[in-house]
């Protein structure tokens, strides 16, 4: 029996070793664990129906509104990041959701 508290360099060489084989084949197996559970998602999220329907040209869309969103807006000097923030800032203020308030038109006042 060896005496774990006394190691010569050559045994301690050779369990460091075997300890960095262990931890880099555990790390090799769970690599392997999630790249098979990756590809088994993807399979699983694009049926084949959706394959081929990809490679084929998408019909032109219409143009509608967005689930929640109250109508169009109209923009007079101003942009539409500008715009964004007041609506934004608007909708803070009131404590209500942006989604909740309708905006017909945002215009820039010159003085």
């Amino acid at each position: 029996m060896t005496d774990l508290v006394h190691l010569s360099p050559a045994t301690a060489g050779v369990t460091a070793l075997l300890g960095y084989a262990v931890v880099f084949f555990a790390l090799v197996l769970l690599m392997a664990v999630v790249l098979a559970m990756g590809a088994l998602m993807r399979r699983k999220q694009a049926p084949p129906a959706a394959q081929e329907s990809a490679s084929a040209p998408a019909p032109e869309k219409s143009l509608s509104l967005a689930p929640g969103s109250a109508g169009e807006l109209k923009l007079y000097d101003t942009d539409p990041r500008t715009a964004a923030m007041l609506m934004a800032i608007v909708a803070d203020e009131l404590k209500t959701p942006l989604n909740e308030l309708r905006f017909v038109s945002i215009r820039e006042v010159k003085e």
